[in-house]
């Protein structure tokens, strides 16, 4: 075969070449594989007919990979099957798209990494010095959250498809849950130490002895054989934590890695006691020093020795300004004696006087594994903030610590004279100095790219091997802390002792480093900056430094799989097996299908219910089918074939496509491949075994058809009809013909657009696509030869019809607990419903109470409801179906049935609602009601909603319920009559009832100036000559709370939701008993508040399907009057509001009217015996006391009230001091230092705003002296409660102002809150025990009033590993 250059310069087939009509593939390919690459695409354009294999071969060689290291999978399914890369098929065979850009993506194979073509024959050891070719980074790598110390670092070799995938170093990572880095760089550190993995495999669990997850050791175990033996990039800790007795919130708290090595060596040892491992972290890591105190005068020494686990270093000594810079330097710094003169001689024993003196520490033994702390955290006195030192110290490879050993004491034999106190100060040298001054609290950890170093650096140089004897110490971990004193990031970079190579285990991420990277850790920066340099240095440095003796005889290597104990092999084999069984699991969730499905559930009165259905991509739709049928619990309940998956849209409820002939199809195949969402559901549709199921085929619209019967003013359930676009209104108007069976010559169609819009479609050659049909339409069709036809649509009979049908709601209205007897004895001249609506008009003869109508009316519906179902029974199984569809039926006043049992029915019916009406205009003879009888109660007005600070917005409150449940297959329905003429189911249908539940309502929101409007009387009744006709009908009533044993009448009324409140209630005054002026109405809210409705000219618009509404007895605000909350303020209470009663005031009403009116209310209701000269009433804002009501006050003129009002009434000890609005009452509280104690409140009334009168006032009452009193305002909301811990320090006392209006003070009205004090008291003197149990009492008072307790320090959450399992709860706390 001849082979000519491509335009991509590769050799290709000279008839591909030449092939100049053959269309052309646009591969746009994203090497998801290496986080730098990630953000790249890779472009290859081949012709349609290039074989898989051919784009594989091209795709490596522009990307720089091996053939047959990665794999090729499709960039828009993200779970999708990677490409075959040896087949033959043709990129057109395979789903690629001409002339269209086909998206890919380069991924790993076989959890590996692509091999780059440079490197077939080995990856090249970057272990070399020579980094001059490229900026290597070591550190916090980047990340895109800032929060914390996460997980969500990113490398060059990390990416989501590849983190089960292991580093090329052939080390594991260690994922950071949260915060755990610090934890993270200790165990890979213990981890590559050989001496301390070894003896930890040597351990063998006994599970008769501890529980796994409990077991610290097994835990540890477990984790150092993952490390070492799993294939996975990186692995879990939670195990490991979980032993340790953490629970989640632990992994956001960041601690010291110090403070961590020191704990959980003592729990380690805890564990191990008994056990041959019983003293390895003192064989391994404890070395002994001595401190010593040597008289100058004779020459005696008086020491002792100490035993530690780590030599802290200091790196700037207090009050100096330069650093140590180097180990070293420090070392010796840490064995520099002392001189103990003047005011610190020390009392020498020997010559029995004070003396000078010389003090410090020598080394006596250093431990096999040495770890020296570098003290980088400090405490900055003129900020009075935790600092971190940045300042360089360099450290070297190989440190000889002979030049610090105490040769003499190490030679000779300890005396008996030697007191040895390791066992009280074990793992401390130098106690003063090992303070973990490391913070937990708002950790953010900080990534940086350490710069470069100068060249002239000390140490890190190799050295000739010493002697077995000597002491030198080769570095192998170097644990670097990056941030600052608040909070950071730990890794760390360890040597491995196989192959000498440097290696940055940051977290998941582990790469090789070189000695260069190790200098970048010094810290510091170029150059002398004195005292401030940390300032201005990195904040990436070495915190802790681990070395390990140089002894051959000693140093051992890292155990060998082969070599492992049994126990070891057998754990080995364990976990092998069950990282095989999760990346079983692990392809079956990259191959599992996870989408929506949705059911009209025949069992369930076919209810629209949802799950999802997981199916694996290679089931067919035959088995998927049986999945779903499964799931949905459809077993019993209808045959296996009665049900299909067909692809759904939940959004428009509308069948897109059923799958005929694709029952053998997997899955994957139908859905378009596995995605992690899918743009349409799945919906399991079920038919009756005598139906035949509708194909669906894309392209078709969905049109819910409703059939109106006009003569008795009914619409029927809607019938589904598919139809398309292009088709033009009279092809459409045949085919509802043949749905329906109505004619199609003189058929109307009126199309739904959205809410209440209503198009009457009249051009026959108009396509439906013009006319505004979408995937999901609702038309209504009427085919009559009735006049209503030559009218114009909005004056026809139908348009009244549906938009009567549009505008109708359905409440349940929820009657008075105790109806009225008899009407004549609550009220006179009750209006009969039948005043606006036809539906009430009949006889007036029977004159019967409402309540035994209700009743009698209960029991004659249910028969009659009865009897409409035994005639149902005979029809046809279509009308059965319908029992259960979306039915909407509409009646008008003058309905009239056509069959003999629903015009039985229907009379049945009238003659109950004459017998209503007639009870309620029968009380027009009985004696008039009193006018001002009121009916207390403790509910709140609708415009509550909008000022109480507790209520959320009532929006999302409103109830709604949907009741669709439209037919997917096509059935012959028809009008199902109940015996009172109306649906069991919504008037409106769901999708218009959630369009209202998010519109903004208006008529529940009170008018500031009154509670009722101008165009009705005092009794509620409009002052218009006329009132539209706006319908209104009430269903059968039921009872509500039998449960609770309250049972109250409830009845569903079915009224024009644009009707106004004032003709509402007045429609309801037969069913209530009483006149629309004694009655409140109450909307019930999703959380069961209630709030009232005031506004008489407002409508019911804001309401929807089955919203709940009250009615209470009790006389109805007339124009001028407002609802009033009446609250007792206690002053030296533990709550000083308590809610009295609800009350009315009215404009022009004096406050003293007030109080009179009040004085009976509270006496009869609260049992409060008062005289009017003995209480105040005072303006009440949130909790706060304000401004006091004086007597001669006026509302509306001296006092702005408002609807949703709320007031204080303060008992007095004594006759009112308070005469004139120029008068200032200050509520006052002594503290008392020495107590510890705040007094009573005590009330003082000032003349006049000055300062030197407040002070006069508190002398008098507290006998303080003038020159000693002091005092300075309350905080925050009533009473201003403040921790006595706090209050004397943190209140501004004695401010330096002359008037009390004026910063800070701000003392302008009645109320405000004073405390005073003498300057003379001392603060009480507390020991630690008394101050804690003043801490927790404060505490307990604090939260139990509600106040934020501030007093207690932020504290660190102190670092603890639990042997028993977990953390006891403390018992102690509130």
């Amino acid at each position: 075969m001849e082979m000519v250059p491509s335009e991509e310069n590769q050799l290709v087939p000279k008839e591909i070449e030449n092939a100049a009509e053959e269309p052309r593939v646009l591969c746009i390919i994203q090497d998801t594989t290496n986080s730098k690459t990630v953000n790249e695409r890779l472009t290859v354009n081949l012709p349609a007919s290039t074989s898989l294999s051919k784009l594989h071969e091209d795709v490596a060689h522009k990307a720089g990979y091996v053939i047959g290291t990665f794999d090729l999978a499709w960039g828009n399914i993200s779970e999708m099957t990677p490409l075959d890369q040896s087949s033959a098929i043709t990129l057109s065979e395979s789903g690629f798209e001409a002339g269209k850009r086909n998206f890919l993506q380069l991924t790993d194979r076989d959890g590996e990494q692509p091999q780059m073509a440079s490197d077939e024959s080995g990856t090249a050891d970057s272990s070399g010095l020579d980094d001059s070719s490229q900026e290597r980074f070591i550190g916090p790598l980047p990340r895109e959250s800032t929060g914390g110390c996460s997980n969500d670092y990113s490398s060059p070799s990390y990416s989501y498809s590849s983190i089960l995938n292991k580093s090329e170093t052939g080390y594991v990572g260690l994922v950071n849950q949260a915060m755990t880095c610090y934890l993270n760089s200790l165990l890979q550190t213990l981890f590559m130490t050989p001496e301390f993995r070894n003896a930890l495999y040597n351990w063998e669990f006994e599970e008769s002895e501890e529980d796994q997850v409990s077991s610290i050791p097994y835990q540890l175990q477990r984790l150092f054989v993952l490390l070492q033996t799993s294939k996975k990039r990186a692995i879990e800790t939670t195990d490991v934590t979980r032993s340790f007795g953490w629970d989640s919130s632990e992994a956001w708290q960041q601690h010291d890695v110090q403070e961590l090595c020191r704990v959980m060596f003592d729990a380690l040892e805890q564990k191990w006691k008994l056990t041959e491992q019983a003293d390895l972290i003192n064989q391994l890591y404890q070395g002994k020093l001595k401190d010593y105190v040597r008289c100058l005068e004779c020459g005696n020494e008086s020491w002792r020795n100490d035993t530690y686990l780590d030599i802290p270093l200091v790196i700037r000594p207090f009050g100096a300004s330069q650093v140590y810079g180097s180990v070293e330097e420090a070392l010796q710094a840490f064995v520099q004696p002392e001189t103990l003169d003047g005011a610190n001689q020390y009392f020498c024993e020997r010559c029995k006087k004070k003396c000078d003196a010389r003090k410090g520490l020598r080394f006596l033994h250093f431990p096999y594994l040495l770890t020296l702390q570098l003290k980088r955290f400090d405490f900055d006195y003129t900020t009075m903030h935790r600092i971190k030192l940045n300042d360089r110290m360099t450290f070297p490879d190989e440190l000889d610590m002979s030049p610090f050993m105490d040769v003499e004491d190490e030679k000779s034999p300890q005396t008996e004279s030697c007191t040895d106190s390791g066992a009280e100060n074990e793992g401390s040298c130098h106690s003063d100095q090992m303070s973990n001054d490391f913070a937990t609290d708002d950790c953010v950890d900080e990534g940086i790219c350490l710069d470069s170093t100068g060249s002239a650096e000390r140490g890190l140089k190799p050295k000739v091997a010493e002697t077995a004897n000597s002491l030198t110490f080769e570095l192998f971990s170097v644990m670097v802390h990056s941030g600052s004193a608040a909070g950071g990031h730990y890794y760390a970079c360890i040597k491995s002792f196989t192959d000498g190579q440097w290696y940055s285990f940051n977290d998941q991420h582990v790469s090789k480093i070189s000695l260069e990277d190790i200098r970048k850790t010094y810290g510091g920066s170029t150059g002398s900056r004195g005292y401030y340099s940390s300032a201005f240095a990195s904040s990436t440095n070495a915190y802790m430094l681990i070395y390990r003796l140089k002894d051959p005889s000693r140093n051992t290597k890292y155990l060998d799989p082969e070599d492992f104990p049994e126990h070891i092999k057998y754990l080995v084999q364990k976990e092998k097996e069950s990282e095989e069984q999760e990346k079983r699991q692990r392809e079956i969730e990259r191959n599992t299908c996870k989408i929506k499905l949705f059911c009209l559930h025949p069992g369930k009165m076919m209810t629209m219910i949802e799950n999802k259905l997981e199916v694996h991509k290679d089931k067919t739709l035959r088995e998927a089918t049986q999945m779903a049928y499964k799931l949905l619990e459809l077993e019993g309940v209808v045959p296996l074939d009665c049900c299909r998956l067909v692809k759904y849209d939940e959004f428009h409820e509308y069948l897109e496509l059923s799958y005929e002939d694709d029952e053998d199809t997997p899955m994957g195949m139908l859905l378009g491949g596995v995605k992690t969402s899918y743009m349409f559901d799945l919906l399991l549709e079920t038919r009756r075994p005598e139906q035949v199921f509708q194909p669906y085929r894309p392209g078709e619209v969905m049109v819910k058809v409703h059939v109106v019967d006009l003569k008795n003013d009914t619409i029927v359930p809607p019938v589904s009809v598919r139809a398309f676009l292009n088709q033009s209104i009279a092809e459409f108007k045949q085919l509802i013909a043949q749905a329906t069976g109505l004619c199609a010559e003189t058929m109307r169609v009126v199309l739904e657009r959205c809410y209440n819009d209503l198009r009457l479609l009249f051009v026959p050659n108009k396509t439906l696509k013009a006319e505004g049909f979408f995937r999901s339409n609702k038309i209504f069709v009427e085919s009559s030869d009735s006049p209503d036809q030559q009218l114009p649509f909005t004056d026809s009979h139908l348009w009244k019809l549906l938009d009567r049908h549009g505008n109708t709601i359905r409440l349940m209205v929820l009657l008075p607990e105790q109806l009225p007897g008899t009407l004549s004895n609550r009220t006179a001249g009750q209006k009969a419903a039948g005043g606006s609506d036809g539906s009430f008009e009949g006889s007036k003869a029977a004159r019967k109470p409402v309540e035994a109508i209700l009743e009698e009316s209960t029991e004659k519906l249910k028969s009659l409801s009865y009897q409409q179902q035994q005639q149902g029974s005979s029809n046809s199984d279509s009308q059965k179906s319908s029992d259960t569809s979306d039915f909407e039926h509409i009646e008008s006043p003058t309905q009239e049935l056509d069959s003999g049992s629903s015009a039985s029915a229907a009379a049945d019916n009238r003659e109950l609602e004459d017998r209503i009406q007639a009870a309620a205009a029968g009380g027009s003879s009985g004696p008039a009601s009193d006018p001002d009888n009121q009916f207390a109660g403790e509910e709140r007005s609708d415009s509550e909603v909008h000022n109480d600070r507790s209520t959320s917005s009532v929006d999302s409150d409103i109830l709604s319920s949907s009741h669709s449940s439209d037919t997917l297959c096509n059935a012959d329905t028809g009008p199902i009559q109940l015996a009172n003429g109306l649906d069991s189911h919504s008037i409106t249908s769901s999708r218009r009832s959630k369009a209202h539940e998010g519109k903004k309502e208006t008529w529940d929101t009170a008018e500031e100036d009154s509670g009722t409007d101008s165009e009705y009387d005092d009794n509620g009744k409009s002052k218009a000559s006329s009132t539209p006709f706006m319908y209104f009908r009430v269903s059968e009533p039921r009872n509500q709370g039998e449960a609770s044993g309250d049972a109250q009448k409830c009845i569903i009324v079915h009224v024009d939701k644009r009707i106004t409140l004032a003709a509402f209630k007045q429609n309801m005054e037969p069913f209530v008993g009483v006149g629309s002026s004694q009655f409140k109405v109450f909307r019930v809210y999703a959380n069961n508040q209630e709030f009232e409705s005031v506004r008489l000219n407002e409508t019911l618009s804001s309401f929807s399907d089955d919203n709940k509404i009250t009615i209470r007895l009790g006389r109805a605000l007339k124009k001028g009057e407002y609802r009033v909350k009446v609250y007792q303020l206690l002053v030296n209470e533990a709550e000083p509001c308590k809610f009295l009663v609800d009350t009315v005031f009215a404009k022009g009403m004096t406050v003293r009217q007030s109080k009179e009116e009040l004085l009976p209310q509270v006496k009869e209701q609260c049992k409060l015996d008062l005289s009017i000269d003995r209480f105040r009433l005072r303006k009440k804002t949130w909790k706060n006391p304000g401004t006091v009501f004086l007597d001669y006050h006026v509302y509306e003129e001296d006092i702005n009230i408002s609807s949703n009002w709320e007031v204080f009434l303060e008992v007095l000890d004594e006759p009112e001091k308070m005469k004139s609005m120029s008068q200032l009452a200050v509520l006052t509280r002594r503290w008392s230092p020495t107590h510890m104690k705040l007094e009573a409140f005590r009330e003082v009334v000032l003349e006049s705003s000055s300062v030197e009168e407040l002070k006069e006032k508190l002398c008098e009452i507290s006998g303080i002296p003038l020159e000693n009193l002091e005092f300075a305002k309350g905080r925050g909301t009533f009473p201003c409660d403040i921790s006595v811990l706090e209050i004397h320090q943190d209140l501004d006392w004695n401010p330096k102002v002359s008037t009390l209006n004026v910063w800070p003070l701000y003392i302008c009205d009645d109320g405000a809150v004073v405390f005073y004090r003498d300057s003379t008291e001392e603060l009480m003197d507390m020991s630690e025990d008394e101050r804690s149990v003043l801490i927790k009492k404060e505490s307990s008072r604090l939260l139990k009033t509600g106040h934020r307790v501030s007093y207690s320090p932020r504290k660190e959450k102190a670092l603890k590993i639990y042997l028993d399992g977990g953390p006891a709860k403390d018992s102690a706390q509130d």
